[in-house]
């Protein structure tokens, strides 16, 4: 096939497969509006359609493109319109579970190289929350950075404090505390937007997002909205969204995510908790809860207060939600297997009858 968009990373070349039909061409999904997509070939943004074979094998939302994938794409009506075939393997990923009791996963974005994951300092601080993106962000092979804002509301002491907090539970961390306001550490963190490589924006509404976005941009294109009264942000961005930065990286823009819901994240949650889960291997029973048992090193470290209880605690609800939607999500999938079997069965036996 014949690849022509200069900004593939050297991964995507290496996995194109070579008996693909010499018209596929690789392109990026820059956009997702429903049932629709947008796509990006060098600097021409199309709009584009799944093709009909993709669509009669999903089985899963996971099966769909999200904004970052990497796609085989043919062109048409005078190369207006691009047609999906297929998705390149991804390399990372960000999902959750969809908000509410539907028991399902939501992509988030896809071939991110690392996660900035914004919290405010004012009323949006929420080490709890920062807990459940860096368990995200971990499961999707994603390296965090947390970034701070709103660092001209705080002290410098109390800025330094808070920090501490985060980097006592999570020490490898990178922390910047930054102010879309008066441009404190904003060089730091455009220092980090290398070129080559794919960034994700993350955090409630209100937190700053689209303002440090329209900052690193040089313009305002993004429209910003102020928080409530009540101290919730309102939603800015209502699509993921892939923004090419002229220093050749590359930013997804999410809308502020109020719930978190993990789903089978037993990595994500391994890495953000690693003083905890590397407790765990010294608990008598295999099949510790960490929750009654005895001989649980976890629970003796916290009697110890080498944890924290509301580490602890957050660690303990977070694995039993993993837990409990994973097993409820491999049951659903199960169940709509079967039913996919039985419609593709009924489908090729009124296919077979008319052609008899």
């Amino acid at each position: 096939m014949n690849v022509q968009n200069k900004g593939i990373p050297e991964w995507v070349i290496n996995s194109i497969s070579p008996v693909k039909p010499k018209e596929f061409m690789i392109a990026r999904v820059s956009g997702v509006y429903k049932s629709k997509y947008s796509v990006l070939l060098n600097s021409e943004e199309l709009f584009a359609e799944l093709a009909g074979k993709l669509l009669f094998n999903i089985e899963s939302p996971l099966d769909y493109p999200t904004v970052g994938d990497w796609v085989y794409v043919q062109f048409f009506n005078q190369s207006s319109l691009a047609i999906i075939h297929e998705i390149v393997p991804r390399k990372t990923f960000l999902k959750r579970k969809i908000a509410g009791k539907k028991i399902a996963y939501q992509l988030i974005a896809a071939n991110v190289d690392i996660a900035l994951i914004i919290q405010s300092l004012d009323q949006d601080f929420n080490i709890r929350r920062l807990e459940r993106y860096i368990a995200i962000s971990r499961e999707g092979s994603i390296t965090p950075v947390i970034l701070l804002s709103k660092s001209d509301l705080l002290s410098r002491e109390n800025i330094e404090h808070k920090i501490a907090d985060i980097l006592s539970i999570m020490p490898d961390l990178q922390v910047i505390a930054f102010s879309n306001l008066d441009n404190y550490n904003f060089l730091q963190i455009t220092s980090i937007l290398k070129s080559g490589k794919t960034f994700c924006l993350m955090g409630s509404s209100g937190v700053g997002k689209t303002t440090l976005l329209n900052h690193i941009l040089e313009r305002n294109e993004y429209k910003t909205r102020e928080v409530r009264k009540d101290g919730k942000g309102k939603h800015t961005t209502s699509n993921r969204q892939l923004i090419r930065l002229i220093n050749g990286s590359t930013i997804i823009d999410t809308p502020g995510m109020r719930e978190l819901g993990l789903t089978d994240s037993v990595k994500g949650i391994k890495q953000a908790f690693r003083e905890i889960t590397g407790l765990a291997s010294q608990c008598q029973f295999n099949n510790c809860t960490h929750t009654v048992e005895k001989g649980c090193a976890v629970l003796e470290a916290l009697a110890n207060g080498i944890i924290s209880r509301n580490r602890y605690e957050n660690f303990i609800k977070i694995k039993k939600e993993s837990d409990f939607y994973g097993m409820s999500y491999a049951q659903k999938r199960k169940k709509d297997r079967q039913k996919g079997k039985l419609y593709k069965n009924i489908l090729k036996n009124h296919n077979k009858r008319n052609r008899l």
